[in-house]
């Protein structure tokens, strides 16, 4: 299904679309989602976007066919002061990843996240961190691309991949 979507380096104007992509990301559960702009305002879900295109912000975007957005991936540094549920250290980035669900299996996420990986090893980039509740089904994803978990919490995962 690769030939029925691209994917292209994120740009500034994308925020809006990352947003949604949170969005995505913290309702992967069918059932009971909560509202866009309650899980954009939480401060534990704004830090993913507040101020996208910052320094050392990466990301890529994935389009169908017809250039309409279907999934992003993208990875910022978070300072020790506000850590992300996935921070393991100073200059290790944090990477976010959501794909619209008609798209999910469908090799979305892969294709973004091994793009991303990629990057971010050309970037000098030791690891990369993310967090993912237990039963999401992504730890399949996340574990056949060499991420290993390295912190359990409640009903999540912190998973790290070394890059080099």
């Amino acid at each position: 299904m690769a030939e029925s979507f691209r994917i292209r380096p994120a740009v500034q104007a994308d925020g809006g679309f990352l947003g949604d992509m949170v969005v995505e990301a913290a309702n992967w559960r069918g059932g009971g989602a909560r509202p866009r702009h309650e899980v954009i305002s939480s401060a534990e879900h704004s830090r993913y976007l507040t101020g996208w295109m910052r320094p050392g912000d990466t990301g890529f975007v994935a389009e169908d066919l017809r250039g309409q957005a279907i999934g992003a991936a993208w990875y910022r540094m978070l300072p020790r002061s506000e850590p992300g549920f996935g921070w393991v250290g100073t200059g290790v980035p944090e990477l976010i990843i959501g794909v619209r669900p008609i798209w999910r299996a469908h090799g979305v996420g892969r294709a973004l996240l091994q793009r991303l990986c990629e990057t971010a090893r050309a970037q000098g980039y030791a690891r990369l961190s993310l967090s993912v509740e237990r039963d999401n089904f992504a730890v399949t994803l996340y574990r056949s691309e060499g991420f290993a978990v390295t912190q359990s919490g409640l009903g999540r995962d912190t998973m790290v991949k070394r890059l080099r």
